[in-house]
């Protein structure tokens, strides 16, 4: 089987929702467009007007599994963003507008637990940066085997969703964890290369059922009992921009 994608994802509220594209056009350097575009700081952040912070500013799957349910569809054309969860009613605004940005924060509270800290605003990078909000200092495309998670999910017994990993390019065709040996190597991806820079840590969010927002797996307990440590899947930096295709062929260049 070739190497391909087999899917790709954005979520342009960092830990509020993913959605699918047909197709992304990457720049040389940059992250995926509108990929973590914003980012929730909640009470006790401590963030720049227009700056990238660590994720501990942000409210997250990790404190609040309840947000891991949250599926997305963003309208570049008109900025406006609508939001799904299972227990909520849908909701369309406009994350850059202040007054619609009080429906979120009225809308996404009953999600969070009462005894974490509250989100309080939306916070965004200034535009035209080349990265989002993404856990990494740089600008970053996050990829996973879905074939490892497939290995994972029989070793723990359970069928695992590839949405509990938010990445933005979901590979298949490759075997079951070769992707752990792939730092400082170079991807072609459909038009697009890419260079992968390092694992990706883990946190408690992959834990959460997308479908559900609840906890119901340790796949933290799992990925140390099988490599001693929580990682899966990679962060890698856009060598040369291309577009990239739901299907596209990806090959391991060096």
């Amino acid at each position: 089987m070739t190497a391909r994608v087999a899917a790709i994802q954005r979520h342009p509220v960092k830990s509020h929702g993913c959605e699918g594209l047909a197709a992304v056009d990457l720049t040389t350097g940059a992250g995926v467009p509108w990929d973590r575009a914003w980012a929730v700081a909640h009470e006790a952040a401590r963030v720049a007007p227009g700056r990238w912070a660590p994720c501990a500013n942000f409210s997250r799957g990790a404190k609040a599994p309840e947000l891991m349910a949250i599926t997305a569809r963003f309208d570049e054309a008109t900025g406006r963003l609508v939001l799904r969860h299972p227990s909520r009613p849908d909701l369309d605004f406009r994350p850059d507008d202040p007054v619609e940005q009080a429906w979120f924060l009225d809308w996404v509270a009953p999600l969070c637990p009462p005894d974490r800290a509250r989100p309080v605003a939306i916070h965004a990078i200034d535009r035209g940066q080349p990265q989002g909000l993404t856990d990494t200092d740089y600008p970053s495309v996050s990829l996973i085997n879905l074939a490892s998670g497939r290995a994972l999910g029989q070793a723990m017994g359970i069928e695992l969703s590839p949405l509990r990993w938010r990445a933005n390019l979901w590979l298949d065709g490759v075997a079951a964890w070769d992707e752990r040996g792939w730092t400082g190597r170079r991807l072609r991806i459909g038009a697009a290369t890419l260079e992968v820079v390092e694992p990706i840590v883990r946190c408690l969010a992959t834990a959460a059922n997308p479908g559900t927002g609840q906890r119901d797996a340790d796949t933290l307990g799992a990925l140390r009992a099988l490599w001693g440590e929580a990682v899966f899947g990679l962060y890698a930096r856009v060598l040369t921009g291309g577009r990239i295709t739901d299907g596209a062929q990806v090959e391991i260049l060096a």
